[in-house]
């Protein structure tokens, strides 16, 4: 199967044939453009959504907590990560096929062209040998009808009588003269047609065989490449399947991740205020005044509303609270306060408990009239003033906010004590090696950093005591509802039916000596941190002694998690499999970090 033997009279259709397949090449390579184009702009579609959704975390207050909300940030990062393979799908197409494709299209191009070229010159040399050939044949036909017409001459004159002697031979010598040109042009005729039968059976065998075989390979190598761009185009897809596949699975995970009980706990975290719901209101007998006053010649007989008075009792102190002029005026009841409503005085003169839980209408006279309160919680949310305690927070959120006040600020205590300790060891490095560097060039920043961990310290105090404090009325809240429900009373404390709680240190009721080993246990719940995630891993270049104390002796090959990066000091903090942890040169090992280093 060969186009040479079997197409040997077809170049116009294996001309056309090479240019549509050449065309059909570049149309497939469009193709795969667009594809790209498609995958590029689905890519960025899809990191413009995932950027539109994501938190602007502003500060941490407003970072998300709840479950849902972070599985949902989970599948937004995982959309992002699959927004990056289809950029790599996009990548391996534009190198793999698509810039293949046109590479392959321009040396084909050239290819053809050349092929093309050598049979248009072989075509035109047999063309040209052909018209030799003719031109050879026409000038011995042309020969041989001028000799036969001075054969004829001759013969006419030589028959002719009248005919001079002269005249047939001039006719003879023409008659020679003819034959002798005709001869010539035959050979002539016969060589031309010979050569060109040569030529011509060398450019249908050899020549134009050879060009066909070469277009026919342009044209299979044109096939071959196709089929490999198709399967290129198809791998570029595959190979990104499995990294796709760990995305779905990481939504599929991180939808699995919503816990309702636990978002419930963090709205109970979130806005718990620390108060005590509000007691039952007791009942008020202000028919005490009209039992005192009633006379002995009354008539009538007093209603018995709310509480059951003995006869007997009754008529016996009304005859003894006569006056000479009648009854005795109604004395003005004294306005109702807090401190008036713990005892009150009954018709026998004996006194007796109340609740102490203030009326309606002296709350709302407090309310207006009574010196300003704090701002409550809400007012907090609504842009209300942050004082530097969080006395405007109830207890609860006030005890939240002092308690990452305080770790924080362990926090930066520890950095600064790294970086003491970091600034001491490279001093007496300078100390031993003068030629390293002055140590007096580093007491400065040693006193700086003095300096800010005095003050951390003092701060971490302050908010202690402000924790120690919060802690302590919110223990003496839980043991004054404990009371309360025992003696069915519900006594009145900071709170205010606002929820909110007033800064009048007389009303406070301070908690039992006890509430300071509550404050310690809660301080002990938060001094053991975490041990610090590993954040890379590193492998000894060379042995390391750690005689100094700090230091971690190590082996050469030995390879240890990377817990702290080098701060500029030459030291890489590090920990061993068991938990031991130091500093070693960073000169001494080689460090590989992660990317996304997600702890030990």
């Amino acid at each position: 199967m060969s186009w040479g033997a079997e197409l040997w009279d077809q170049f116009d259709n294996l001309d056309k044939h090479t240019q549509w397949g050449i065309d059909f090449l570049e149309r497939y390579a469009k193709f795969v453009k667009e594809r790209i184009e498609i995958e590029q702009n689905y890519a960025k579609q899809l990191r413009n959504l995932v950027k539109k959704y994501c938190p602007k975390r502003s500060s941490k207050d407003e970072e998300p907590r709840f479950t849902s909300c972070l599985a949902f940030f989970n599948i937004l990062n995982e959309l992002n990560d699959y927004a990056g393979q289809r950029e790599v799908v996009a990548e391996e197409m534009g190198h793999r096929v698509y810039g293949e494709l046109m590479r392959y299209s321009h040396d084909l191009k050239t290819e053809r062209k050349m092929h093309l070229q050598e049979g248009r010159k072989a075509q035109q040399y047999l063309d040209m040998c052909w018209k030799q050939m003719d031109n050879s044949k026409k000038k011995f036909e042309r020969e041989c009808r001028e000799a036969e017409k001075a054969q004829q001459s001759y013969e006419r004159l030589d028959n002719d009588t009248n005919a001079t002697k002269a005249d047939v031979e001039k006719a003879k010598q023409q008659l020679n003269l003819r034959t002798h040109m005709a001869d010539e042009n035959k050979n002539e005729y016969a060589a031309q047609l010979q050569n060109f039968n040569g030529e011509q059976h060398k450019h249908y065998h050899i020549v134009i065989p050879q060009i066909y075989k070469h277009l026919q390979e342009m044209d299979e190598r044109r096939t071959i490449k196709l089929s490999e761009c198709y399967k290129g185009f198809a791998d570029s897809e595959r190979k990104v399947i499995p990294i796709i596949s760990k995305c779905l699975e990481g939504m599929i995970l991180a939808a699995k991740s919503v816990d309702e009980r636990r978002d419930s706990q963090i709205v109970i975290d979130s806005f718990k205020s620390g108060f005590e719901p509000p007691g039952d209101f007791p009942f008020e007998d202000y028919s005490q005044h009209i039992y005192r006053t009633v006379s002995d010649g009354t008539i009538s007989t007093p209603k018995q509303e709310g509480m059951k008075i003995d006869p007997k009792t009754t008529v016996g102190k009304a005859k003894g609270k006569l006056w000479l002029f009648g009854k005795k005026p109604k004395p003005q009841s004294p306005p109702l306060t807090p401190t008036s409503l713990y005892t009150s005085t009954s018709p026998n003169g004996s006194q007796y408990p109340i609740f102490s839980i203030e009326p309606v209408h002296y709350c709302m006279s407090d309310i207006k009239t009574g010196k300003p309160r704090i701002p409550s919680f809400r007012s907090l949310k609504r842009g209300g003033p942050a004082l530097e305690d969080f006395s405007h927070l109830p207890p609860e959120q006030r005890r939240k906010k002092l308690q990452q006040r305080i770790d924080e600020l362990n926090r930066e205590l520890q950095k600064e004590t790294d970086q003491k300790d970091a600034l001491i060891k490279m001093k007496d490095v300078y100390e031993k090696n003068p030629q390293m560097g002055d140590p007096g060039s580093l007491q400065p920043k040693l006193a700086e950093t003095m300096s800010n961990m005095d003050r951390l310290r003092m701060e971490i105090h302050k908010n202690e005591a402000w924790l120690s404090e919060v802690e302590g009325k919110v223990a003496a809240r839980g043991d004054r509802r404990h009371s309360s429900d025992i003696n069915h009373l519900v006594t009145q404390g900071r709170e205010s039916p606002e929820g909110s709680y007033t800064d009048d240190a007389n009303q406070e009721v301070r908690g039992p000596p006890q509430q300071h080993a509550h404050h310690n246990e809660f301080d002990d719940e938060f001094e053991d941190d975490d041990p610090l995630p590993a954040i890379g891993h590193c492998k000894a270049i060379y042995p390391f002694d750690g005689h100094n104390e700090g230091t971690l002796a190590m082996k050469e090959g030995e390879v240890l998690y990377v817990i702290e990066e080098d701060k500029g000091d030459g030291w890489t903090r590090a920990r061993r499999q068991n938990g031991e942890e130091g500093y070693v040169p960073t000169s001494y090992i080689d460090v590989t970090l992660e990317k996304n280093s997600k702890g030990s």
